[in-house]
């Protein structure tokens, strides 16, 4: 995000399930990926605590978030995290096996892909203690150089799978991607760093409305598209306005193609049970 000299990197936190936006900071364009993530996430995890303190929470977050500090954090708070590490020659020496392993079998060319997971014990110089470090070591196709894989976590269970949940994350991106281009969250347009802070927090608060609207109300058949092509197809469509006495009428024409959806969605939020206090 930027204005002309002035550039913005803000600090988001998505529900990966749902899609749902639990919290977005606006902050100077200087700032790393990481900086302030403590103070920012304990709130996050406070909720969590005390509203649903059955349920397990997991933080998954990329090599920009490859902090002790925040480790320690979900360590502390009960919180199970998959964030992984910068690729270095040490990390690259932990998986030899797994390269040794992968040499034997891409070995005279028998098979064109692939890839062997692992696992071992490491502790970086600014962390106190070792932690556990799951890694995919891939040879993709129609490529001779291996790819590297390595992610730190708390949690127990294979390499495979945590690699796997790790690379899961892309999904932030879908959700980063809709958030910019249908909701404009890249519209930064004031001088003032205030203004434009509270001009994100409206359109993220748009961005959480729709997407409650998509799982509450909108079509089974449309639940998975974006906003610009629910616009398209369900709210910029021609009506005509018919005034009665009593009545205001939206009339459309009866070939639009996309009618069974709009009845749909209007049924389903008729049916919404809404409570305002």
């Amino acid at each position: 995000f930027h204005y002309q000299s002035n550039g913005y990197h803000p600090l988001v936190c998505y529900d990966g399930m749902t899609g749902d936006l639990i919290k977005i900071q606006l902050r100077d364009g200087t700032q790393y990926s990481c900086t302030g993530v403590v103070d920012f996430l304990q709130p996050v995890l406070d909720e969590y605590l005390n509203d649903y303190p059955e349920i397990p929470i997991l933080l998954r977050g990329d090599s920009g978030f490859s902090t002790p500090d925040l480790y320690k954090q979900c360590e502390e708070n009960g919180t199970s995290y998959v964030i992984r590490l910068k690729e270095n020659g040490i990390l690259r020496g932990k998986a030899s096996d797994l390269v040794d392993e992968l040499d034997e079998i891409t070995r005279n060319n028998k098979v064109d892909y692939a890839v062997v997971y692992g696992e071992f014990m490491y502790k970086a110089k600014s962390w106190p203690y070792e932690r556990r470090v799951v890694c995919k070591v891939e040879k993709p196709e129609n490529q001779m150089v291996y790819m590297y894989t390595f992610v730190v976590t708390n949690m127990d269970s294979s390499p495979g799978y945590l690699i796997k949940f790790y690379c899961k994350r892309g999904l932030m991106e879908n959700f980063i991607k809709e958030s910019k281009s249908g909701f404009d969250f890249a519209s930064v347009s004031s001088h003032t760093r205030i203004v434009n802070a509270n001009r994100l927090q409206v359109h993220a608060l748009a961005y959480n409305i729709f997407n409650w609207f998509r799982r509450l109300a909108l079509s089974a058949n449309m639940r998975k598209q974006r906003i610009d092509t629910v616009r398209l197809k369900l709210l910029k469509i021609a009506a005509k306005v018919v005034h009665s006495a009593r009545y205001i009428t939206f009339k459309r024409c009866s070939s639009c193609p996309y009618k069974n959806e709009f009845y749909e969605t209007l049924s389903n939020i008729g049916k919404l049970n809404v409570q305002l206090e």
